[in-house]
């Protein structure tokens, strides 16, 4: 009988100690072997493109490059690589994007002791998995659950992460390797679309759709 090769994962999350735990956790399963680990979402995809991993774990708060956004481009980059998203957040808004962005899987953190195996296995046989205590929820998938988020293009959702970790005009210039001009028309461009009327408003909006941790 030929044997069963172990899921390969590809494990993205800023805090060392939360990727070591999943480690652990895929591991000890048997099922699964960690490939590789990456501390941001442009790491994330550099070692996803190298590796092509079966499935990626993405935290959906991270430095560098969100979570939402990094699962959009690996969608682009490796569309057979699966993708589950991990987050801190139990919201039906948070999960609608984050599969709106490609990704098969939503797994709220506090499950994951769980439903991680279960949700990974889900997603390799080409199934969508949501955490239970959302799938559970009548709203959830529905438009009337939420409104949806601003229509953002990648460089606005960019900025719009950057404005709310605090960067300057400047400084998301050199992040981004754009001009300050562009930065600024990126800048006034989210504030447009998302109603947001000073910084404060970029913030709210930002922890509230996922973009940035609270």
């Amino acid at each position: 009988m030929k044997p069963v090769r172990p899921i390969r994962i590809l494990i993205a999350d800023d805090h060392e100690i939360v990727r070591h735990g999943l480690r652990t956790l895929l591991e000890s399963d048997g099922r699964c072997t960690v490939v590789g680990e990456a501390a941001n979402g442009l790491q994330a995809l550099e070692q996803a493109i190298e590796l092509k991993p079966d499935v990626a774990l993405i935290d959906v708060d991270m430095p560098e490059l969100n979570g939402i956004e990094t699962t959009r481009r690996l969608r682009q980059a490796l569309p057979h690589t699966e993708i589950v998203v991990l987050s801190v957040h139990d919201s039906e808004h948070v999960a609608r994007q984050t599969i709106a962005s490609g990704a098969r899987g939503y797994l709220v953190k506090s499950d994951a002791a769980s439903e991680l195996v279960t949700a990974i296995e889900a997603v390799t046989r080409h199934k969508s998995f949501v955490s239970p205590r959302l799938s559970q929820s009548q709203g959830f998938g529905s438009p009337e659950a939420g409104p949806a988020i601003a229509d953002l293009t990648t460089r606005e959702r960019e900025t719009a992460q950057l404005l709310a970790e605090g960067l300057s005009n400047k400084e998301i210039a050199t992040r981004l390797d754009i001009s300050v001009k562009t930065a600024e028309t990126h800048r006034t461009n989210v504030m447009r679309k998302i109603g947001a009327h000073s910084l404060a408003d970029v913030v709210r909006y930002a922890i509230r759709n996922g973009i940035v941790e609270p």
